[in-house]
């Protein structure tokens, strides 16, 4: 299971420890990952998606999860929730 955010693709960043001699070795900083349950309001189901915890934040100030699949640029979000974009984006079509 990859260390990557399904709806924003924030990933592992590298850098650097620092001790206090100034002597510097290689880190990684991980994203803050949650496994979630969000609910589409057009489809009528649930998803459970591995999301930052920022996006979580930006779900929520966007207004759902439909809301801010709409406004995700495609190649950020992993398959899985590009397929439930494009699920969304038919459903809305039809209605």
């Amino acid at each position: 299971m990859s260390r990557r955010c399904e709806l924003t693709g924030k990933g592992p960043m590298s850098g650097n420890n620092v001790s206090h001699a100034n002597n510097k070795t290689k880190r990684r900083f991980l994203p803050n990952l949650n496994e979630q349950t969000l609910h589409s309001e057009t489809l009528g189901r649930a998803f459970k998606l591995r999301i930052s915890t920022s996006a979580l934040r930006t779900v929520d100030h966007r207004g759902g999860l439909d809301a801010f699949l709409a406004k995700a640029k495609d190649a950020e979000l992993s398959a899985a929730a590009l397929k439930i974009k494009k699920d969304i984006a038919k459903a809305q079509a039809a209605a």
